[in-house]
């Protein structure tokens, strides 16, 4: 599993990802994790198969008493079916996720972590003195969805939007953005289900300042690409198969 380091100043990004021993057939996905202090969160800590390198890989950056925080943008199990293994090993986390889903996922064996309800607004998450912000995603492409923004750091991290399907190898940031939608057209046509939604989502983010957006597959986009991205994705016509 391959780790960089988005941001590192006052408290640190880092995202988990390009998985060379994930098994065939299974979805590649971005991990993130922000360390503040002695407080860590883990953002959509990723599938059952990934747990045994995500373990490996977070403890080098927070001791396992330090995560204290989880986070799932909705409900897909490529992105916290893991969370029955987390429960074991976290002596004092909570899960922050949608209210919307708290039934669904108890079903991936959470049973000791406590479940903190996200309500559709929205709202904050405090990881010590860092406030970080849950931002509404409501049917991007879940019906309970959320991003988290980081006002200090300026990092997006934006789940299936912008999301990507590559071949292995693909570099870590977005280079040429005309390039990078043939990896983005059809994943958001079929999995983005409302026009409303998207542009709802567009309007609250053009308000944000981003240095870095981060999705939860792909590569990530770079200041310069982000209005790129949102001018793409508002002309985009979704909910349709191809």
């Amino acid at each position: 599993m391959q780790t960089h380091s988005v941001y590192k100043g006052r408290h640190q990004w880092v995202v988990f990802g390009r998985d060379e021993g994930k098994p065939d057939g299974i979805i590649d996905t971005n991990q993130c994790m922000v360390v503040n202090g002695s407080r860590a969160l883990i953002i959509d800590p990723g599938g059952t198969e990934l747990f045994a390198p995500m373990l490996s890989a977070v403890l080098q950056y927070a001791d396992i008493e330090e995560i204290t925080d989880l986070f799932a943008s909705h409900q897909d199990p490529d992105i916290i079916s893991s969370l029955g293994l987390w429960d074991q090993v976290l002596p004092h986390a909570t899960l922050h996720a949608s209210w919307l889903w708290e039934g669904f996922i108890r079903h991936f064996g959470m049973e000791n972590i406590p479940y903190q309800a996200i309500p559709d607004s929205g709202g904050n998450l405090n990881l010590g003195d860092l406030g970080l912000q849950l931002i509404p995603a409501h049917y991007l492409h879940s019906s309970g969805n959320f991003h988290i923004y980081d006002p200090v750091a300026k990092i997006l991290f934006s789940g299936d939007v912008g999301a990507s399907i590559e071949p292995p190898g693909m570099p870590i940031y977005v280079e040429d953005f005309e390039d990078q939608i043939q990896y983005m057209v059809s994943f958001h046509q079929r999995w983005m289900p409302s026009n409303q939604a998207k542009l709802d989502w567009i309007n609250r983010i053009r308000k944000l300042d981003i240095e870095f957006m981060i999705p939860q597959h792909g590569r990530i986009f770079r200041r310069e690409d982000v209005p790129l991205f949102l001018d793409w994705f508002e002309e985009l016509e979704v909910g349709i198969t191809g």
